[in-house]
């Protein structure tokens, strides 16, 4: 991780290594947080945040699901967000805002702790690379729903995704897949998963799964083009009936899937064709999406 000069915490800009939290923070005991990832990149207009009011409001809604009550506005944030690029005077990379529940209380419940929040930048490429990526059906089942708020970013579930993660690098995989507790196609450990089969795009309903913002601008592309997207239960088997595959994600961005466990997959031109307008929406390029992006003056 190459650090940047400032991290904006709990109101104020801090020097990177000064940004510390108590050891008896309720959530390195027990993963009570939320977070968000974000991109920003390089614009003829300067640095441009991806979404940013939209994962601002998913931080909002995933604080909620734990009762938390984050002790700054939504514009508040918004503005942290932008004043952080422009004091480190990066051109492009990575944010991580988290809210996590800190110092004063040590019981399962929260009550008593601190409520902190944080926001970091960093420069950071593409997570999985440009090339198509080998992929590994995991062995472990992604959260069930019923246990927990899997619809919501709570830094508690990514040990699920650590383990099958784990898991599939140990075996010669970039990432794994993770299916649902009934066998049908979940997720990836940090990514919405599509398939494309004859010219129709696939993906799995929200519900279970996390409601990923790259996945709603891929979506939103994909009909803007004229392909027909359809939210709807998979089985792995219908991944393997595909002709394309890739995952979707802040940090992976839109990655093409080139092997599925022992099944391979070429080049496909709808991912081609998605990932370029992504990456022209995301660069500034494409005027129609121009709204999704918040510039850094």
């Amino acid at each position: 991780m190459q650090a940047t000069d400032v991290i904006w915490m709990d109101g104020a800009f801090v020097a990177w290594d000064d940004a510390k939290v108590h050891v008896i923070s309720h959530a390195l005991h027990y993963a009570s947080g939320v977070f968000e990832g974000i991109r920003f990149y390089e614009t003829p207009e300067g640095p441009a945040i991806f979404r940013l009011q939209e994962h601002i409001d998913r931080l909002f809604v995933s604080a909620k699901k734990i009762g938390m009550q984050i002790p700054f506005t939504r514009e508040q944030l918004v503005r942290a967000t932008v004043e952080l690029i422009a004091k480190n005077k990066v051109g492009s990379g990575y944010i991580r805002p988290i809210a996590f529940f800190g110092y004063g209380g040590m019981g399962l419940t929260p009550k008593g702790a601190a409520i902190n929040v944080a926001i970091a930048c960093w420069p950071w490429p593409a997570f999985l690379g440009d090339k198509p990526i080998k992929v590994k059906t995991s062995s472990f089942i992604r959260i069930h729903p019923k246990s927990t708020h899997a619809d919501a970013k709570i830094t508690g579930h990514y040990i699920n995704s650590l383990l099958a993660a784990q898991e599939a690098h140990a075996e010669g995989y970039d990432e794994a897949l993770l299916l649902d507790w009934e066998g049908f196609v979940a997720e990836g450990p940090g990514e919405n998963v599509f398939a494309v089969k004859d010219g129709v795009l696939y993906t799995p309903p929200l519900g279970a799964i996390l409601p990923g913002i790259t996945r709603d601008s891929v979506i939103t592309i994909a009909r803007d083009l004229g392909i027909e997207v359809r939210q709807m239960t998979l089985t792995p088997q219908d991944l393997r009936n595909a002709e394309e595959l890739f995952f979707t994600g802040t940090a992976v961005e839109v990655a093409p899937i080139g092997a599925l466990d022992d099944k391979t997959f070429g080049p496909g031109p709808v991912t081609a064709r998605l990932r370029s307008v992504y990456s022209d929406a995301v660069h500034g390029k494409a005027q129609q999406y121009r709204r999704w992006l918040t510039i850094v003056r």
